[in-house]
């Protein structure tokens, strides 16, 4: 019989096993103090033939069934060792499962702790980048607005020619001496 038991069905079977096994030492107990009272018997009286043959018969029916019980009791006594070494490795193996269990138990509850610091760790390049990226937008911004500004100055400059401001018909034109060029 090699199927797995659970231990509640080994621990009755085992139970079962031991109450046989009293059941059979009772009967061995009651056969030996037959004996004895027979062979206590016997020596008290004298034997007689017939008396004395029936009771060798007797005792050899009796050793027979004693002999047959022991090995009875040697073979439940032995199913008892199997199924006590089997019930010993099922709780070592019990054992060894539960502690796994815990430990996995905690590894899992640790487990947001360690996400949250890989995701952190994974996080801050990304984070320098995108602040350098930041740096770099500001600078080249400023430096757009300083370009944009010089520009328009510039286009402004452009679009006002300086021409020279000429009297209006009719009005009376300013001489200058010094325009005259004489000397």
């Amino acid at each position: 019989m090699t199927h797995s038991l659970t231990i509640p069905e080994l621990q009755a079977e085992v139970a079962h096993l031991r109450e046989e096994l009293q059941m059979r030492d009772q009967l061995v107990q009651q056969l030996s103090q037959e004996l004895f009272r027979l062979v206590k018997g016997q020596s008290n009286q004298a034997p007689s033939a017939a008396l004395s043959e029936r009771h060798q018969n007797e005792m050899r029916v009796l050793r027979e069934q004693l002999q047959a019980v022991e090995q009875q009791v040697g073979f439940y006594q032995e199913q008892i060792a199997s199924r006590d070494a089997e019930a010993y490795q099922l709780r070592q193996s019990v054992q060894e499962l539960t502690d796994r269990s815990r430990m996995l138990e905690q590894v899992v509850q640790e487990l947001p702790h360690i996400y949250r610091q890989k995701y952190l760790e994974r996080l801050q390049p990304v984070k320098e980048k995108v602040a350098q990226i930041q740096q770099e937008n500001r600078r080249l911004h400023a430096e757009l607005q300083s370009v944009s500004y010089r520009l328009a100055v510039r286009t402004r400059r452009v679009t006002q020619i300086d021409l020279p401001s000429f009297p209006r018909a009719g009005a009376p034109v300013p001489v200058s001496v010094s325009s005259y060029g004489g000397a």
